[in-house]
């Protein structure tokens, strides 16, 4: 009972504030959107004849990757010279643009083990990121870590590209959901600091969720994709 008491404390005391409460609110209702743009374009595409279009004509798939990054990397450098607006809108197209290049898993994997794979990693994401909100550890001293592991896992996954090793790449997945893992309780501090100190109501209040909010899009699907691999069922 002591502990559920003290747990319930460090909750409200987390959310103390009206501005804390709806900046959050802010960011995980635009992440929620940006899953669910994703997701209903991944599906209608899956289902069209654009998909066959896509998967065939390779310099049409890289150049939306190319845009992808672009938009991204983009949001991540000009977050504070744009509008608020245009960060939104900015943030919605990544998520569109992502549901086009993930149409392909729907052809790939069983749309029951897509849906499970899915709702695992809600329940994944959801206690990671409390324990990030809520632990007083300092966990801004694994930054460091947690990126330059993030490099090695983009090499080890191109070199794999042509290796082609399907230990490697089991290796690679569960690498990559601890690292997700990791960087989603990161991110997630990192916001809620970001919460203490930003008004939601002002332009660079709202710029501050977006990007909030994108930071935790990218850990959802980067985990997911992970997760996906290893437990997916191939059609």
């Amino acid at each position: 009972m002591n502990q559920f008491q003290n747990y319930t404390g460090a909750v409200e005391s987390s959310f103390s504030t009206d501005t804390t409460r709806k900046f959050l609110l802010n960011v995980y209702n635009w992440m929620a959107m940006g899953l669910a743009i994703t997701g209903v374009i991944a599906y209608g595409i899956s289902k069209s004849s654009f998909v066959e279009t896509l998967y065939t004509n390779s310099f049409l798939l890289i150049g939306i990757v190319i845009l992808q990054l672009l938009v991204v990397v983009g949001l991540t450098f000009a977050i504070n010279k744009i509008p608020a607006g245009v960060a939104i809108g900015g943030f919605f197209l990544y998520s569109a643009l992502t549901g086009i290049t993930m149409s392909a898993i729907f052809l790939i994997y069983t749309n029951t083990s897509i849906a499970s794979t899915f709702f695992i990693c809600a329940g994944m994401f959801g206690a990671v990121s409390a324990f990030g909100y809520l632990t007083k550890m300092d966990l801004s001293k694994f930054g460091t870590f947690l990126f330059m592991a993030l490099i090695g896992l983009i090499i080890a996954s191109v070199v794999n590209m042509f290796l082609k090793s399907t230990m490697m790449n089991y290796i690679i997945s569960y690498a990559g959901v601890i690292i997700f893992v990791g960087l989603t309780a990161y991110d997630t501090q990192k916001i809620k600091r970001m919460s203490q100190s930003a008004d939601a109501d002002t332009e660079q209040g709202k710029k501050s969720a977006v990007f909030g909010s994108l930071m935790l899009y990218l850990d959802f699907i980067n985990m997911f994709m992970f997760l996906l691999r290893l437990f997916g069922d191939r059609k």
